[in-house]
């Protein structure tokens, strides 16, 4: 089974309920991980991964490059490119400053000397594989500074998880997403079995978690909701209404824990630093229903 853990919101404790909730599965499953947050990854600092034993480079992105040979100097290219990436070097020279650019080829299309502007391949990120100090392989991904394809990248990262775990007979991959509903939250969603929400009682975190949804409603996935920090916001009810509304079962509530934070600093599951706290024990109830519920 592949379940895909989504927020649709950054800051609600995603990760830190990934990894509690891997701590929990890890001796009942043969488990591969996934952090499927290519720009932004920490699952892996959470799982005491310390050394990645397996690197390979993404290469897929494009990048114009100017031929100061045949170049005429006429500033098309730079007056036409629509993400203002051409710039005048101290000798003159029209360059490309690849962080910003996209590859669009506009520049390319409007050079008025053919050949002078091309488009050559650049790499995108690193997709790596580790052993977690719990056992299990987790497999991630950083994506390089303004580089595009973070969506080719988780979908490449799912890929090698698929192998592993046919390689190694694991049972269940557990899908780490990114924030928001942009292209690695899609390529994370897509070809799930289910999705678990992640939500906290605030008015915003309710609009990220009702977008992500829509994703997940394409894909056709059921959907379980955690409310995380349930206590913070004792009067707002619009969350649980909208996913009794929705037909969306609540696994748990976790309450705000200062063990949480405390955990993060000691790179820990919260349920390993802190076994005994209300955060752990809400956390406990949440896996054994997971494992009821969508493992069974």
């Amino acid at each position: 089974m592949q379940i895909a853990i989504a927020s649709g919101k950054g800051g609600v404790g995603k990760s830190t309920i990934t990894a509690s909730l891997l701590y929990f599965l890890k001796d009942d499953y043969r488990l591969v991980a996934v952090d499927a947050d290519a720009e932004a990854p920490n699952l892996g600092l959470l799982l005491g991964v310390r050394e990645w034993e397996e690197e390979r480079e993404h290469v897929g992105a494009k990048v114009a490059r100017i031929s100061t040979e045949s170049c005429i100097r006429c500033g098309i290219c730079m007056e036409r490119c629509p993400y203002d990436s051409i710039y005048i070097d101290d000798d003159g020279n029209y360059v490309v400053n690849e962080l910003t650019c996209e590859g669009c080829n506009v520049c390319g299309l409007v050079c008025p000397v053919p050949g002078t502007i091309s488009l050559e391949e650049a790499r995108s990120g690193v997709i790596r594989r580790a052993t977690t100090k719990y056992g299990f392989p987790i497999i991630s991904a950083q994506l390089d500074v303004g580089r595009p394809e973070s969506g080719k990248l988780v979908t490449e990262e799912k890929e090698w998880a698929k192998r592993l775990m046919e390689e190694q007979g694991l049972e269940h991959m557990v899908v780490d997403s990114a924030a928001g509903i942009g292209c690695q939250v899609i390529a994370s969603l897509g070809g799930a079995d289910v999705a678990i929400l992640i939500a906290e009682p605030t008015p915003a975190s309710l609009s990220d978690v009702q977008r992500v949804y829509k994703v997940v409603q394409h894909f056709r996935e059921p959907a379980y909701l955690i409310i995380n920090k349930a206590d913070i916001n004792p009067g707002f009810t619009a969350l649980r209404e909208w996913a009794e509304s929705e037909g969306i079962p609540v696994l748990g509530e976790v309450p705000y824990d200062r063990a949480i934070p405390r955990s993060m600093a000691m790179l820990k599951p919260f349920v390993e630093a802190f076994p005994d706290s209300k955060a752990a024990e809400a956390m406990r109830d949440i896996a054994e229903r997971v494992k009821a519920e969508i493992l069974k």
